[in-house]
């Protein structure tokens, strides 16, 4: 394994079994096997490497792969449906270093940083499956394409996944069919064509 790939590989088994408490570069170049200074060769920052560290995790567990349907999809109900599967099935692989960084925010603002960034890009997927349904006229009247961006982002969020799955003991198959059916109600417009999608 590359070094490269070790360090990245450290920072998220140090994530994965951390409980919010700062993880050091000095923690992460133990984990990886080599000194400091070879860390910082690689990675001249913290939140330079967290940020890194989300793109490796992506990598792992093949986004992009997982993002093809939504971004191949023919209608904007499709791509929305497609979306609410490929987000909500990447968050438990998500969670544990994100529940990290999400305990850091507060404290640490590189953490936050690293965090923020990622979350900005799940943002980016809710605007473009908005967009879709506008550009096909079956986004619902009641919301502009900023305000239902705004509420997918929200509704997707790692929180309230964490709060369905680890508090209120939802199946993670329940949780996709229930987001596709409440993402279809609340955006597509009355009178749009009938989703298959939703009684996956």
């Amino acid at each position: 394994m590359q070094t490269r790939s070790k360090i990245l590989q450290a920072t998220l088994e140090l994530l994965e079994a951390g409980e919010g408490g700062e993880i050091r570069m000095g923690d992460i170049a133990k984990r990886a096997g080599i000194s400091r200074q070879a860390l910082y060769l690689h990675f001249a920052t913290r939140a330079e490497l967290l940020v890194e560290t989300t793109f490796y995790l992506d990598e792992l567990s093949e986004s992009d792969k997982r993002l093809e349907p939504s971004r191949k999809a023919k209608t904007g109900i499709e791509r929305l449906e497609a979306f609410v599967d490929a987000w909500g099935g990447y968050i438990p692989a998500v969670y544990g270093p994100g529940r990290a960084m999400m305990a850091m925010m507060e404290t640490d603002d590189e953490a936050a940083k690293a965090w923020n960034q990622r979350m900005q890009d799940v943002r980016e997927g809710c605007e473009a499956a908005i967009k879709a349904l506008k550009k096909d006229k079956t986004l619902s009247p009641a919301y502009s394409i900023n305000d239902a961006t705004d509420l997918l982002w929200a509704m997707l969020s790692v929180r309230n996944w964490e709060q369905l799955i680890h508090q209120s003991g939802w199946t993670q198959k329940k949780y996709i069919k229930t987001m596709k059916i409440l993402a279809y109600n609340t955006f597509v417009a009355a009178g749009a064509e009938i989703s298959k999608g939703i009684s996956k």
